[in-house]
């Protein structure tokens, strides 16, 4: 019997329009009114998820988010902190010198905004999606006291899948790296990923792994797919989280996260 469900937002809950469609939203609310909890857990700071809660009616001292992919856990009314893991500015600094011998775009993103050495059209879309402002300041002016929760390599997808591979050896082993977008590459604390994110909210409630479903699409998602006693893919996903998955549901353009709910939490009860 799963109890929890844990669903991504960008290519997953959100349509391409990132809006929330009826059918997704009447099934949220169908099995919050039958006892499951629901929990976003995204990639995105906790400001560009914000009215994406309120939406759901997801705030209370008994609801939880995950953000920016792990590395901050926390109520979503008294704002509790269950968790939270920063980078350093040294990390920064140290990913700043990698951007540049790879001569792709970086930025980094604080708990309030985004931060770049000279803006870029990805910056923009970051900016964009969560809502937040963009700062251009030089990696070497940046405070000590700043608080970098992760870095981002925001380029052509092409550029980045090279990279990937090139990457040293040593900064594999040091960070969390993961694609959330074709065009995001982002590096987080070793000990950060969606999947210890959900394990910290499971382990307050009380829930087993094996009662908890974890659905996306992306590549920040694998952490909690493969620790989710049901891991879910979106019809849309990239292939290798199809490969990893236990089931793959239809397409965010489809009403997929409607659909796994139906089919997992609620047994097929028809949704209006």
């Amino acid at each position: 019997m799963y109890k929890l469900i844990a669903l991504d937002m960008d290519g997953t809950l959100l349509n391409e329009n990132k809006e929330i469609s009826k059918a997704n939203y009447n099934a949220i609310q169908e099995a919050k009114k039958n006892g499951f909890k629901v929990v976003l857990a995204t990639g995105r700071p906790l400001v560009g998820v914000k009215k994406f809660l309120e939406e759901l009616e997801l705030i209370s001292d008994n609801d939880y988010v995950v953000a920016f992919n792990g590395a901050l856990v926390q109520t979503t009314k008294s704002k509790r902190v269950v968790s939270q893991t920063t980078l350093t500015l040294d990390d920064y600094k140290e990913l700043y010198e990698i951007s540049k011998e790879y001569n792709v775009n970086i930025h980094a993103l604080t708990k309030d905004d985004v931060i770049a050495p000279k803006n870029s059209k990805y910056t923009q879309v970051e900016a964009d999606l969560n809502g937040i402002d963009i700062r251009i300041i030089p990696v070497e002016e940046v405070s000590k006291d700043e608080v970098i929760v992760k870095v981002m390599f925001i380029d052509e997808p092409e550029l980045l899948d090279n990279i990937i591979e090139r990457l040293p050896q040593n900064i594999k082993e040091k960070y969390t790296i993961v694609k959330s977008a074709p065009f995001f590459l982002e590096f987080l604390d070793k000990s950060v990923n969606k999947g210890d994110g959900v394990s910290k909210i499971a382990k307050e409630l009380n829930i087993k792994k094996e009662e908890i479903i974890c659905v996306g699409d992306a590549g920040n998602d694998a952490a909690m797919i493969e620790y989710a006693g049901l891991g879910v893919a979106m019809g849309n996903a990239f292939e290798e989280i199809k490969e990893m998955a236990d089931y793959i549901t239809l397409s965010n353009e489809e009403d997929g996260v409607c659909h796994v709910i139906k089919k997992f939490m609620l047994k097929n009860e028809e949704i209006a």
